[in-house]
């Protein structure tokens, strides 16, 4: 995804605003350009970012991950496991992860901060390498196997073919 299209537009929306504030606003606008082209980058990955950890959660098991490759951020989808697969062993007894699809009520999500051990970070982060998701997804995934655990109710299955579809802008 190339950011230039946006930082571009940023300074011609800035441009258009300093001309209505004549040659004075013209020429602090232009000295603006430079240090607000690094912010403006860094505020459009910030929320790129933050998106792509909403739609991870609402497509589990399916995760979308965000990086950067030449400068520019891209989009990687990592497909759920198939459900005529066998789902990958969990590090801690009593969580499945089965093609469970955690849906929050209003389609929102919230931040938390958990401060784990470093022994359990680090399994963790193996557990989610292993299963091919982001640490967050595979957490996220935990704490809903453990819930339904508890609520007894019966795990979410996808069906064999589903798909993903969507459209960006």
């Amino acid at each position: 995804m190339d950011l230039n299209r946006y930082v571009d537009e940023l300074h011609r929306q800035l441009d258009t605003a300093a001309a209505a504030g004549g040659e004075d606003a013209r020429d602090l606008a232009a000295r603006l350009t430079a240090p607000l082209d690094a912010a403006a980058r860094l505020v459009l990955l910030e929320s790129l970012t933050d998106a792509v950890g909403e739609i991870s959660v609402e497509l589990a098991p399916t995760s979308v991950d965000l990086r950067l490759r030449g400068g520019g951020p891209e989009f990687v989808v990592t497909p759920g496991p198939d459900s005529r697969n066998e789902p990958p062993a969990s590090i801690s007894a009593g969580v499945e992860h089965e093609n469970r699809q955690p849906v929050s009520e209003g389609g929102a999500t919230s931040r938390t901060t958990l401060r784990l051990p470093d022994h359990l970070k680090n399994q963790t982060e193996v557990a989610a390498a292993r299963d091919g998701v982001s640490v967050n997804t595979w957490l996220v995934r935990a704490v809903a196997a453990a819930l339904e655990q508890h609520s007894g109710a019966p795990a979410a299955r996808s069906t064999p073919g589903q798909r993903v579809t969507g459209w960006v802008r």
